[in-house]
């Protein structure tokens, strides 16, 4: 029977040049190309392969099993487990029951086979008990949708008559020792059986080969997508009890409206990263009769729960109402959130359980505008969204093979949780609390956690540079990327900012960076970049303003006009920004931070440089002026640079070689831009006392100290980079 949804993407061309564990990279790398195969990081697959073992010389049979925390979309071979099959075997005889199964983890490094690096996952024994060759675990939203429905077993009954199969159910059951235990059972029992369907949980498919293994499952996913469209096609019914709600027309509108307010909320212990979508099949969810109840429910699938928490948060606004209520009820939902989240960890936890971590969702739901996920960096907070969206795929399955009956006892349950312990709705069954509490709060989980690298200093803080395109900012852009921060870099040149942006992607990672064009004296404009920001990001922890003009004119006499357009673009533009972050900052609702640039002319009077002069003394008091404003939530300090000619786009040719020409310094017209800049830089060094030019990365530095975490009591200062200018010092 011919695929319907799925391609085989298989090479054979390609595949006949890899060898074993190569070609078994090659399988798990299609498999995870695709999400409606398996999530990212999601599922396992494993070989057994011939292997010589470098102490005997004999050959003996090596498993090959993705590695804890692996995802099979992107895993090399240096990702995979490699283990003595017979020892991993031989862990039968010393196992302890389910009570203590977690201790035959700490025996797998004991398996390894060679010195591989990679750690074994708890998935390691599901794959060495099962007596094929190549084995393919996977979490399919159509799979898992067949597993998490209360007639789940019967419709696979009916699923292999349809297709011709003949797999077998297992009761829902933690993954582990016991699970892999239970599945040898199973498979054992029943002579030909091709796969197994784990209830609540997931599919494992197999083959001799890895082309099989391959086509396999690939085929089975397809096949049970064929027999839910079917029963879907055949009751014509509507996804989730039908709509209950329309998508709001200003839906990204008030979304970036609320974003701010949920990952202030969200990011009580931790800063987060948010994330935003109103695809097709979210907002049908959303909007739907049934959302608020499936919702509670929470997901069944381990993988999709580790991501999104116990269940989201359902934020049941009227919808026939204001828009600006969203905020109030928002509040009090999150409120709620947090108390039942505490009750669940109260209820279920025990003497040894890790400490409680965070109460907050990871995913909320407002119907009419979208789901908004969270996560420690872009990529976690998309993820978790997509892990939802693979949910809703469960739930809207489960419903379709629904026939208005729910069994007396379910097929999930089992020794792990009986059926009193499952929650249905619309023929979806959701995994138990004390089974996600089994999860979340697992030892093995917690390790996990504590194995991950230390957070950055700028880890999970959204900065705003503008002026990020050139000179001083550029180099603030760079080096907030290298601390783990998430940037937007502003400028009024969109293709500069873009190329600078594509330079820190280098080192934070392609959605770490994004860049927006900004004219700061254009409330408007400065909203736009905000409100990209917030688009991108969830909101702004950190504002960063760079942009400055200094006028020139070929005679050396400022007009009007210049000196208007100076004291706006320096002075009355940063007022703008701050006045406009402010807003954002209030809805956040935590400690945030603010740092502009004045310079050393501030306190330095000067002939011919006036009108700059002035703006920068005044923008040194807007930053006291400001500092007391904002407080307490918003840090406001800056930084006063001596003259920064390496990298200024305030030092074009025409003013450099004015410079020279007024202080006496001989130079070549052939002379490029930089050795005229450096010469100039020179001149003004040597007018210091430590004789240093003053380098954008030296006020890169001096900004990014006072917007961080090191400086959490400095406020209303600004630090001198001038390289110790003695007419600067103040008076």
């Amino acid at each position: 029977m011919p695929l319907q949804y799925l391609a085989d993407l298989w090479d054979e061309n390609h595949a006949k040049t890899l060898d074993p564990p190569a070609l078994l990279r090659y399988r798990s790398n299609l498999l995870g190309s695709d999400l409606r195969i398996t999530n990212f990081g999601g599922g396992n697959t494993s070989s057994k392969l011939e292997g010589t073992d470098p102490l005997d010389g004999q050959k003996k049979t090596v498993l090959w099993v993705k590695g804890s925390g692996g995802d099979l979309g992107s895993i090399k071979v240096d990702g995979f487990a490699t283990l003595y099959q017979e020892k991993v075997l031989a862990l039968a005889k010393i196992y302890r029951g389910v009570e203590l199964e977690d201790e035959i983890v700490g025996l797998y490094p004991l398996c390894t086979f060679g010195n591989n690096p990679a750690p074994a996952s708890i998935d390691t024994p599901l794959h060495a008990f099962l007596p094929f060759a190549h084995v393919d675990h996977l979490h399919p939203d159509w799979g898992i949708a067949l597993a998490a429905s209360a007639n789940g077993q019967e419709k696979m009954k009916e699923f292999n008559q349809q297709f011709g199969h003949k797999m077998v159910w297992v009761p829902w059951q933690r993954p582990g020792f016991e699970l892999a235990m239970m599945i040898d059972t199973a498979v054992k029992q029943a002579p030909g059986c091709d796969g197994v369907v784990l209830g609540g949980h997931g599919l494992f498919t197999w083959g001799s080969t890895q082309r099989e293994s391959y086509v396999n499952t690939i085929t089975i996913i397809d096949q049970i997508g064929q027999f839910i469209e079917r029963h879907r096609a055949k009751k014509n019914s509507q996804s989730f009890g039908g709509a209950k709600h329309k998508p709001h027309e200003q839906r990204q509108a008030i979304a970036v409206e609320l974003m701010p307010f949920l990952r202030g909320s969200v990011s009580s212990g931790q800063r987060m990263i948010g994330s935003f979508t109103d695809i097709p099949e979210v907002l049908e969810f959303i909007n739907s009769h049934s959302a608020k109840e499936l919702a509670y429910l929470g997901t069944s699938c381990p993988d999709h729960f580790i991501r999104t928490k116990i269940r989201p948060l359902f934020v049941g606004w009227d919808q026939n109402g204001d828009a600006t209520q969203i905020g109030s009820v928002a509040k009090a939902a999150m409120e709620t959130y947090r108390a039942e989240y505490a009750s669940y960890y109260q209820q279920h936890a025990h003497k040894d359980s890790p400490a409680m971590r965070h109460a907050n969702p990871t995913v909320v739901l407002v119907p009419g505008v979208g789901m908004f996920s969270f996560g420690k960096n872009k990529a976690e907070a998309r993820i978790t969204g997509e892990f939802y969206v693979n949910a809703i795929h469960v739930m809207e399955g489960a419903g379709h093979l629904d026939e208005g009956k729910c069994p007396p006892i379910l097929p999930q349950s089992g020794p792990a949780a009986d059926t009193s312990a499952f929650k249905v709705h619309s023929n979806y069954v959701a995994l138990p609390a004390s089974e996600a509490f089994r999860i979340e709060y697992w030892a093995l989980e917690e390790a996990k956690i504590r194995r991950q690298p230390a957070p950055k200093e700028l880890s999970g803080r959204i900065v705003l540079v503008v002026g990020g395109a050139s000179g001083i900012g550029r180099e603030v852009v760079l080096m907030a990327a290298a601390r783990g921060a998430h940037i937007v870099v502003a400028d009024r040149e969109q293709d500069a900012a873009n190329k600078v942006a594509a330079e820190a992607q280098a080192i934070a990672g392609r959605e770490a960076v994004v860049a927006t064009r900004i004219d700061i004296r254009d409330r408007a404009a400065i909203r736009s970049a905000l409100d990209a920001t917030i688009a991108a990001y969830g909101g702004i922890d950190i504002l960063i303003n760079t942009a400055a003009l200094f006028p020139s004119s070929p005679d050396g006499v400022i007009s009007d006009a210049q000196w208007g357009l100076t004291l706006e673009v320096n002075v009355t533009a940063n007022y703008l920004l701050a006045h406009e972050a402010a807003k954002v900052f209030h809805a956040q609702g935590i400690d945030t931070s603010i740092v502009l640039t004045s310079s050393a002319n501030a306190v330095v009077a000067k002939r011919g440089s006036e009108a700059y002069d002035v703006s920068k003394a005044a923008l040194s008091h807007l930053v006291r002026e400001l500092a007391v404003t904002l407080s307490p939530k918003v840090r406001v300090n800056g930084i006063s640079p001596a003259t920064v000619v390496k990298g200024s786009t305030m030092f074009p040719r025409d003013r450099v070689k004015a410079s020279l020409t007024k202080y006496n310094i001989p130079f070549d017209e052939s002379s490029s831009d930089d050795e005229l800049r450096n010469k100039l830089a020179q001149f003004y060094a040597k007018r210091t006392l430590t004789h240093q030019p003053i380098d954008p990365k030296d006020c890169a530095a001096a900004i990014l100290f006072l917007a961080g975490p090191q400086a959490p009591c400095t406020t209303g200062h600004l630090i001198p980079v001038d390289g110790g200018l003695t007419e600067a010092y103040l008076r």
